[in-house]
């Protein structure tokens, strides 16, 4: 009974990340062509791929040595283990601030997106390069730079943080600094991005119109493609870097502090496990349709608080506006 009662955790978090990827990734799949060929929804699919892959590849050890206690006392099952939760985590960071930096440079620089021709292939390759650094990266404890072994709790292993060799010490430091540096650099994008939008749109308010002419151009230039993005963008970077930080915390604790708290430790990374399950769902929720939905009865709402004469196009003159893609510019009315 015990044993039923113990496994139901890890069995419930592999049907809900591995269900809930996959239907992402169908969400992902059926958007409209000029959707699916953006830098931004090809990274996108690219961390619902690896939130499944590492759903996939890393709970059924779990659930196995749930069943069987032995399971992670062989030595290449746990080297196994550890390398999946240090690739997984590290890509994921580094996923979410790939998608970060390609939002800032289509919205703050988009002379130099469109010079840099940055579309789904320049996405590809992008996620390609790392994959291929993150699991050299990751390999190094393998290959004696760093030890893994069975945690206290005795349910999943890692690298032995316990060890003080300089060799080791090296390793835990490098590894906890970039992950640090992809959570800040994220960070800092994000409020870059959000600035820039903000800024925008106060200087569109600023300008001598009448408040429904204001109205109708900020909802130009705040498209429901674009204010998504940001919305996906924001959301799921508040999620991984929730999730991630605790870990990258313990590791850095580990490194510098004799006091060891295994408890910490096993609550860090079952945060962490839980990253791939809530990722998918807001690629879902936040899918165009009931985004536009949402965005319609927003806008109706302040309507009907600020409301104002019609407007002919006899009282318009018009200003081009880029919008965020870096390549479009909209004919945006100004009166």
């Amino acid at each position: 009974c015990d044993t039923v009662k113990s496994i139901n955790l890890p069995l419930f978090m592999f049907a809900g990340g591995a269900v809930g990827n996959l239907i992402a990734i169908i969400v992902l799949s059926v958007s409209r062509q000029q959707r699916k060929s953006s830098a931004f929804y090809t990274l996108l699919c690219g961390l619902a791929v690896t939130d499944l892959l590492g759903t996939c590849l890393a709970s059924p050890i779990t659930i196995a040595n749930y069943l069987n206690p032995n399971v992670l006392l062989d030595q290449h099952v746990c080297e196994f283990q550890s390398f999946l939760l240090l690739f997984f985590g590290l890509t994921g960071l580094s996923i979410i601030c790939t998608m970060a930096a390609e939002r800032y440079l289509a919205i703050c620089c988009p002379y130099t997106y469109q010079r840099w021709g940055v579309d789904r292939r320049f996405a590809q390759k992008l996620l390609l390069c790392i994959y291929i650094s993150h699991i050299f990266f990751c390999c190094l404890p393998m290959m004696g730079m760093a030890n893994s072994t069975l945690q206290p709790s005795e349910t999943w292993c890692f690298i032995d943080w316990r060890k003080h060799d300089p060799v080791s010490t090296t390793y835990f430091v490098l590894y906890s600094v970039v992950s640090l540096l992809l959570i800040l650099g994220t960070i800092l994008l994000n409020l870059a991005v959000c600035g820039a939008l903000l800024l925008m749109r106060q200087r569109v308010v600023q300008l001598p119109v009448t408040r429904g002419s204001v109205r109708e151009r900020w909802r130009a230039l705040s498209s429901a493609a674009e204010t998504q993005m940001i919305a996906v963008l924001v959301m799921t970077s508040v999620v991984v870097l929730a999730c991630s930080a605790p870990l990258v915390v313990r590791v850095f604790e580990n490194c510098f502090s004799d006091e060891k708290n295994f408890k910490a430790d096993l609550a860090a990374i079952r945060i962490a496990s839980v990253n791939p399950i809530l990722d998918p769902w807001i690629y879902i929720l936040l899918r165009k349709s009931l985004f536009r939905r949402f965005l319609g009865l927003s806008r109706r709402g302040s309507s009907s608080r600020s409301s104002s004469p019609p407007l002919t196009l006899k009282h318009f003159r018009f200003v081009n506006v880029h919008i965020s893609s870096g390549r479009n510019c909209k004919d945006i009315a100004v009166k």
